[in-house]
């Protein structure tokens, strides 16, 4: 078949286009976005790993540090296979330095023997009193309770606990009911002295010793004021600084409470750095979130209620759940206070 100078000219301008690669359009705007994620996955992450508190918007970006790192991580390999290379490979990195300081919560550590007293901790935040008295100590006799910390007990919780028979199951209080959100009280199985634990804070914290059959315990019930007020969250980080350190000399000591700390905050890595564990970490269950207890899109649930004892006391259980009328979930666990 003969070809005539156009059509040569014809079929190298096809082959030109058949061979000549696609490069695939990248958009600026995506990249844009990508770069400003990665910018501030980055920063949330140094907030976290360095300790700092910040404002109260760093300190409520620092309780949501388990979704962020999912998210962190899922955009990161998201960018490297969009071949982002330069922010992929960053975010994607980070992601894997928060997975390795969250994960591990989720998977119970190895239990050291331990010989003593089997003690079972129930800690409640009432919501200013209005909290089903009934259901608590429903629960507190269900679940064997032998000491119950409140948090926001008022003088009419107190009779409603009355009433519905929390004396017969836990004779012994030191309570500091006040109208509102102030209050604090701790109930126990067995005798309770009042003991002043912590330096004079926003919200009462009720601590007492308790007189084991073998070695007492101190235990107080935790409530610092949020870190999310107006007024900036100084309060908040004094009054955690202010929770008394484990006693390597004296007796067992237990932080039991609503934080308004995560796991991820300074004020709790501190605590947990001086001594002490969080039980709920312990038996793998330290992401199980404790507010609010009606867990919807907003705000994300996080862990606030917290269970802190002496590392020398191996935790066998952690259970968490919902409290009719109050908007934090409950959290019970067992451990040995050593002989």
């Amino acid at each position: 078949m003969k070809t005539t100078p156009e059509t040569d000219a014809y079929s190298g301008t096809l082959h030109d286009v058949v061979t000549t690669e696609v490069k695939p359009h990248r958009s600026g705007f995506a990249t844009f976005l990508l770069v400003l994620c990665a910018i501030a996955f980055v920063a949330a992450a140094l907030v976290r790993l360095l300790g700092i508190d910040g404002t109260r918007y760093m300190i409520a970006t620092t309780s949501l540090m388990p979704y962020l790192t999912v998210v962190g991580l899922l955009i990161g390999l998201g960018a490297l296979f969009r071949r982002r290379w330069a922010v992929g490979l960053t975010m994607t990195l980070v992601g894997i330095v928060l997975v390795a300081n969250v994960a591990p919560r989720a998977f119970p550590d190895s239990r050291p023997n331990g010989v003593g007293q089997q003690v079972r901790v129930m800690t409640s935040n009432l919501l200013t009193g209005i909290a089903d008295a009934q259901f608590i100590v429903r629960e507190v006799k269900a679940r064997g309770v032998d000491i119950l910390a409140m948090q926001e007990l008022t003088p009419d919780m107190v009779r409603d606990l009355e009433r519905a028979g929390l004396d017969q199951v836990l004779p012994n209080r030191v309570f500091l009911d006040e109208p509102g959100g102030s209050g604090s009280g701790i109930a126990s199985k067995f005798p309770l002295t009042r003991r002043d634990l912590t330096p004079p804070s926003t919200l009462q914290q009720a601590a007492a010793v308790v007189d084991l059959p073998g070695q007492n315990i101190e235990v107080v019930s935790v409530h610092p004021l949020p870190p999310v007020v107006t007024e900036g969250p100084e309060a908040w980080q004094r009054e955690l600084a202010g929770l008394p350190s484990p006693d390597s000399t004296g007796a067992i000591r237990v932080l039991a409470g609503d934080f308004n700390a995560t796991l991820d905050h300074v004020g709790i890595t501190r605590l947990l750095n001086k001594g002490y564990v969080d039980a709920a970490d312990q038996v793998g269950k330290g992401l199980i979130h404790t507010w609010p207890s009606n867990s919807g899109v907003w705000p994300p649930p996080v862990t606030i209620d917290h269970v802190l004892v002496d590392s020398k006391c191996p935790v066998d259980t952690v259970d968490v759940f919902d409290v009719p009328g109050s908007d934090h979930r409950a959290v019970v666990a067992q451990f040995v206070v050593p002989r």
